[in-house]
C-alpha cells in the first residue's frame, strides 16, 4: 500500500509541475519545435529544471543499501541500439510533434476534458496493447505493472 501512496504522490507532483509549467499545452510544445518559426524555449528550462533536480538526487539515491519501499534497485543495464529502440522512439517522437502530446502531459491533461486528449490517450493505450499482444523481433517482453 506503501508504494501505491507513493506513486500516487510522485504522480501528482509530476502533473502538478506539467500543469504549472504548461507543458499540458499541446500548443506549447509545437512552439518548441518550431525552430524556425516562433520558437517557445519554454521546455528546455522545463527540462533543465528536471535535469538538475535528476542530478544532484541520482548519487545519493544509489548510494543507499536499498530504495525506501522495495527489497532492491532496478536499474537498466542494456545499453544496445536495437530496432525496437529505434522504432518506438521514432513513433514516440512522431506522434509528440504531430499533437504536441506525450502521455506524461496528456494524462494530466485529463482534467482539462479536451477531446482530443481522450482521442491520444485511446491511441496511447492501444498502442500499449497491441505492442504486448504483437511483440517486435528482438524486444525484451515488458515488464509487469
Amino acid at each position: 500500500m506503501a508504494k501505491l501512496i507513493a506513486a500516487l504522490a510522485a504522480g501528482l507532483v509530476f502533473g502538478f509541475g506539467l500543469a504549472l509549467s504548461d507543458m499540458v499545452n499541446p500548443a506549447r510544445v509545437l512552439a518548441f519545435l518550431d525552430i524556425f518559426g516562433a520558437w517557445d524555449p519554454t521546455l528546455v528550462y522545463v527540462m533543465g529544471g528536471g535535469l538538475v533536480v535528476g542530478l544532484i538526487a541520482f548519487r545519493p539515491t544509489l548510494a543507499r543499501a536499498r530504495p525506501l519501499l522495495a527489497a532492491r534497485f532496478v536499474v537498466p543495464t542494456r545499453n544496445d541500439i536495437t530496432l525496437p529502440l529505434v522504432a518506438g522512439s521514432s513513433l514516440f517522437g512522431i506522434g509528440w510533434g504531430l499533437v504536441g502530446y506525450c502521455p506524461g502531459p496528456a494524462v494530466s491533461s485529463v482534467v482539462f476534458g479536451e477531446p482530443k486528449t481522450f482521442g491520444f490517450l485511446a491511441a496511447m493505450l492501444a498502442g500499449m496493447l497491441l505492442v504486448r499482444l504483437i511483440p517486435l523481433p528482438g524486444a525484451s517482453a515488458p515488464a509487469a505493472a
